[in-house]
């Protein structure tokens, strides 16, 4: 009879193991994009720090991401448990954040550069410093704070696709997704913003053999192809930012998200179809940003005086 049971237990483990397993690939393949758009907005974060403080920055951010897991994991079962309600206003709010985000990242590169170079010279040495210099520590908040937003959205993608599971089966895989996505995303980081070291050692290697000269234009290679990369990534971690916003906005009010798909609807061409909501989402993004940012910084300069 023991054995028996010992055997019933392993069956129905494995059988959940099983059901876990597969409703995680489920979750995994519709939170891929939120995911690319998280790993671009990272390595973007991390864009222009110290070649030596990179990976203790990525470190630093990515123990601040699972600090953000521990947080929403158990956040978001309370909220689905007790206020469903709450959980798209709540995704609203943050979609909003990660608009307003991006427009202040244009508005200062392109604005407050602007005023810094028509500042008093005799007020300071290097006025552009005290306008548009980000601290590591900066960096490092600004990047919790984004990932915060992305990991939430991420979540509870993750919920809805469980919703109907058991409780402890959504935990189990609400840890999963959470645990793979900190680990993969800021591991792939790591990668990408050491990728420069990477070649640079290729570049060194000692030899005259074929395989060694080979290295070594690889290496050259690589190093040509970094700066290009990173400068791409930021671009594509600012517009990600409009993208994942404002797709976040236009699905939580519905007659804008009826009025996109009804226009992607009239598109003939596949492409197009995919394409045209993507844009409208972000153009909507950069507007909403943009709102919000006019009515934040009048709020600032008020507090400041």
């Amino acid at each position: 009879m023991a054995g028996a049971s010992l055997l019933t237990l392993i069956d129905d483990i494995a059988t959940i193991l099983d059901d876990v397993s597969v409703m995680t690939k489920v979750a995994a393949k519709k939170t891929a994009g939120v995911l690319g758009d998280d790993l671009a907005l990272n390595a973007q974060q991390v864009n222009g720090v110290h070649a030596d403080r990179e990976l203790p920055v990525i470190w630093a951010v990515a123990k601040g991401s699972m600090v953000n897991k521990v947080i929403l994991v158990p956040l978001a079962l309370a909220i689905s448990a007790l206020a469903p309600w709450a959980v798209i206003p709540l995704l609203m709010l943050g979609g909003l954040f990660l608009c307003f985000e991006g427009v202040e990242k244009l508005y200062h590169k392109l604005f407050l550069h602007e005023e810094a170079k028509h500042l008093d010279p005799q007020q300071t040495t290097n006025p552009t410093e005290i306008v548009a210099a980000e601290t590591e520590q900066d960096k490092i908040k600004g990047a919790i704070r984004t990932d915060f937003v992305l990991s939430a959205e991420i979540i509870v993608i993750t919920l809805g696709t469980v919703a109907t599971a058991s409780f402890s089966n959504q935990v189990m895989v609400l840890v999963g997704i959470a645990t793979i996505m900190t680990v993969g995303v800021y591991g792939l980081v790591a990668g990408i913003v050491k990728l420069d070291d990477g070649g640079l050692y290729l570049a060194q290697c000692k030899g005259e053999s074929l395989f060694a000269s080979l290295k070594r234009k690889f290496g050259f290679g690589i190093l040509k192809f970094a700066p290009y990369m990173m400068k791409t990534l930021s671009v594509v971690g600012t517009a990600a930012m409009f993208l994942v916003g404002g797709a976040i906005l236009t699905h939580g009010i519905p007659v804008i998200n009826h009025w996109i798909e009804h226009a992607a609807s009239t598109m003939n061409n596949g492409f197009m179809q995919w394409l045209l909501p993507t844009l409208l989402n972000g153009l909507f993004g950069v507007a909403a940003g943009a709102l919000a940012l006019m009515i934040v910084i009048p709020v600032q300069r008020l507090f400041k005086r």
